[in-house]
């Protein structure tokens, strides 16, 4: 049997003390899901779970006698789950559970004390897989070879598995983007590509979470094509068209080791038809409950305020790089590089890109005191009349200095209508 030895969540005290609390009275508890499989990768995992054969009431009851915070919501609690607090770490126990009716989008589930049954009905075999609090793996479908072949494969009938959740064909192609090697799984893909239609009925949030996820591994081209290939991305995108964009950006993205979801969901859109309408726009980042923010860089990303290319001089970069902020700039500088085509025009906006890391703003040396103690009343004048000095010292490439701009200053009161 293989073991897991070297996760160092596993032996850290807040994790003991936990286990210590969940087998106070004999129960046989194992770790679950992704902290299992990323063990064996020598990753580290955003989640520990632990499964325990013991109903929620009376994990809670051994968590308090251990004097460890507790969490649950209503529905947690009914499907088995509670939310340890220990050292800084949060903890997911659930009861060891099977599926007693589902509907694609919602389980109602039985608890149970069989460890098999309750693999069963993982998604994939990688996820399927636990340990002992010793380290000793349980692998009931084949998971570790799973893993080791990067091959991301349903439990059981990849059909009913998808039926029973219809998010797990959008978690497939997630998982392939983190874990996988060549080709999908053909049985999965090809229950995926039939059931294409039917993911939609999920919930948003969690459609939002597992593309985000998707497009945050460190290459999901491969993914995304297979999704593209099965149908699977036409249903997320309306009327893809030829992947283009995405794949240059990716590549992009990985030289310069700046990987980002939102600009590579921002890529996908651009090879769509609704990157023609900014109103479409908006409103699938809305459909998709993408934040304020994460919706306006969306737009801007799709259809820029301001035409950043190979052909602009040093000294119009830098008026860009003041007037939109470093990250802003750069930012629009990735997905420019990623539609163009040609390597010298590439070569160009690396460069440009280059500038922008060395570059460091200068300080705009005047204040709307400086206003105010040459006889200006509070109010928009002020404002008004700081932003045209800055406007003046920005063109002439912050060169400018502070009594040259307050000569400028001085210039423009003067020139105000008298009385």
């Amino acid at each position: 049997m293989a073991s897991i030895v070297d996760a160092p969540w596993m032996t850290a005290p807040a994790t003991r003390a936990v286990v210590n609390a969940l087998t106070a009275e004999g129960a046989d508890v194992r770790f679950v899901g992704g902290c299992v499989r990323d063990a064996l990768l020598g990753r580290e995992s955003a989640d520990i779970d632990i499964g325990t054969p013991d109903p929620p009431e009376r994990v809670l009851a051994l968590l308090n006698d251990a004097g460890i915070e507790t969490r649950t919501v209503p529905r947690g609690v009914a499907h088995g789950t509670v939310t340890a607090l220990a050292g800084g770490e949060r903890y997911e126990i659930t009861t060891l559970r099977r599926d007693e009716r589902t509907d694609g989008r919602h389980a109602e589930v039985a608890f149970t004390d069989d460890w098999r049954e309750d693999a069963a009905r993982r998604d994939f075999t990688i996820n399927a897989m636990s340990a002992t609090p010793d380290g000793a793996l349980h692998d009931y479908f084949g998971g570790q070879a799973d893993l080791e072949a990067g091959r991301v494969r349903f439990v059981g009938d990849p059909a009913t598995r998808i039926a029973e959740d219809h998010l797990r064909i959008l978690r497939f192609f997630r998982f392939h983007a983190w874990y996988g090697k060549g080709e999908p799984d053909a049985d999965g893909l090809a229950a995926c590509a039939d059931a294409a239609d039917t993911f939609t009925l999920g919930s948003v949030e969690r459609i939002q979470s597992e593309v985000l996820k998707l497009l945050a591994a460190d290459d999901p081209v491969p993914a995304i094509t297979a999704m593209h290939e099965a149908g699977v991305l036409d249903e997320l995108l309306p009327v893809v068209r030829l992947l283009e964009i995405f794949p240059r950006l990716v590549a992009i993205e990985r030289i310069n080791a700046a990987l980002d979801p939102i600009r590579r969901l921002a890529a996908l859109i651009a090879d769509s038809s609704v990157a023609k309408n900014a109103t479409a726009i908006r409103a699938l980042a809305d459909q998709w409950r993408l934040s304020a923010i994460e919706g306006e860089r969306l737009a801007e990303l799709i259809r820029p305020p301001v035409s950043l290319n190979a052909r602009l001089d040093r000294r119009t970069q830098r008026r860009l790089l003041y007037r939109l902020g470093r990250e802003r700039y750069r930012d629009l500088l990735l997905f420019a590089w990623a539609k163009e085509k040609t390597d010298e025009e590439g070569a160009s906006l690396r460069a440009m890109l280059q500038t922008a890391d060395a570059w460091e703003a200068p300080t705009y040396p005047v204040s709307g005191a400086d206003v105010l103690t040459r006889g200006i009343p509070e109010g928009p004048e002020v404002g008004d009349l700081l932003r045209r000095v800055e406007d003046w010292w920005i063109e002439n490439d912050f060169a400018p200095d502070r009594a040259a701009l307050l000569d400028r200053l001085d210039a423009l009161i003067a020139e105000r209508p008298k009385g």
